[in-house]
């Protein structure tokens, strides 16, 4: 994902609904960048960009994280004997 898309990921995972949008008549070189953040319901307060850079990091991590046990768990099955075929019949990997 480029940084774009990780902002607006990050920002979708932080409430439900369609709370925030990206200004019309931006500033900077790419309107969706945290500048450019409209929040939509009043309810929500715009998140700082410390906040919003701590959850594109924790969503980071967890993607990470989650490659990094499949990797895993395809050795654990090469260890025990299978063959690529065989861990890709059981995982569709």
């Amino acid at each position: 994902m480029n940084n774009q898309e990780w902002l607006s990921y990050a920002l979708a995972s932080m409430h439900s609904g369609q709370w925030f949008g990206w200004r019309k008549d931006y500033t900077g070189s790419e309107r969706m960048s945290y500048e450019n953040i409209i929040v939509h319901d009043s309810s929500i307060t715009k998140p700082t960009e410390a906040e919003v850079n701590a959850k594109i990091q924790e969503l980071k991590d967890a993607e990470q994280a989650a490659i990094d046990k499949k990797a895993s768990g395809k050795q654990k099955l090469k260890d025990l004997g299978l063959d690529d075929a065989e861990i890709k019949a059981l995982i569709g990997a």
